[in-house]
């Protein structure tokens, strides 16, 4: 059986409007589904069904899923009062769907993001059990070590006593600028940070650039955005 939902949500749902903003556009005969004017809002409609608003086809998906590359200065958040949340990078209609972070990078912290409006599949991902790897490009203030590697490796205690699950440090290159990569599992407050710090070692610069099999899209300028392949949705729905 097609799932089948009302006319006004799937116009919502897709960015077109709010609700009541999308009613009015189908009273007004704005509206084709299947090439025959609908001024019902309630009338049910599929993802097979072709749809029109002035003229010019709706796209129709079930979820959106887009990979962002963080920029500094932005927080993972819906909405807030002070800061700019990442949700103002979107535009055009993608500004009005429903669509939220799959976890954080700090407010500092550049690189791959997920945006989705799946939020069956963002709960699965984020759940501790899945043991989801990130990974991370790191600079530290300091010379990194063989034994910071083996600490990361047995679990590093945080401050506050927290015990890491083992994480995976590489060393790229090491001087008094440090370049790392950090594998973790969990994501924990400023954990990569607070991790080195319990090391007395200081990150400089984040950077997230993987998340399981999905890798950051390198010719994707900072502050932009895309959609997903299918491919890429398919590797995201494997770890779910």
């Amino acid at each position: 059986m097609t799932y089948k939902e009302r006319l006004d949500k799937v116009l919502s749902n897709n960015g077109y409007g709010t609700r009541s903003q999308v009613k009015k556009y189908i009273k007004k005969g704005l509206v084709q589904v299947n090439n025959i004017i609908t001024k019902d809002p309630s009338y049910l409609v599929s993802l097979q069904d072709h749809l029109t608003l002035n003229e010019k086809d709706i796209e129709q998906k079930e979820n959106y899923y887009f990979l962002l590359n963080k920029p500094t200065g932005f927080i993972c958040a819906t909405e807030d009062t002070k800061e700019k949340t990442v949700l103002e990078l979107l535009k055009g209609r993608h500004k009005n769907l429903k669509i939220f972070p799959v976890g954080r990078l700090d407010k500092n912290t550049e690189g791959l993001l997920i945006l989705t409006t799946d939020g069956k599949l963002a709960h699965s991902l984020l759940s501790p059990k899945k043991n989801v790897p990130k990974v991370y490009y790191v600079e530290v203030q300091g010379l990194v070590n063989e034994e910071d590697v083996y600490e990361f490796q047995r679990g590093i205690i945080l401050e506050d006593g927290y015990v890491c699950k083992p994480a995976n440090l590489k060393i790229l290159s090491t001087s008094e600028i440090s370049k790392v990569e950090v594998t973790i599992t969990e994501g924990k407050f400023h954990q990569i940070k607070r991790m080195f710090l319990a090391r007395k070692k200081k990150v400089i610069y984040l950077k997230r650039i993987q998340f399981g099999k999905l890798f950051l899209d390198e010719t994707l300028a900072v502050g932009n955005y895309r959609e997903l392949t299918q491919k890429e949705i398919d590797l995201l729905l494997k770890l779910a």
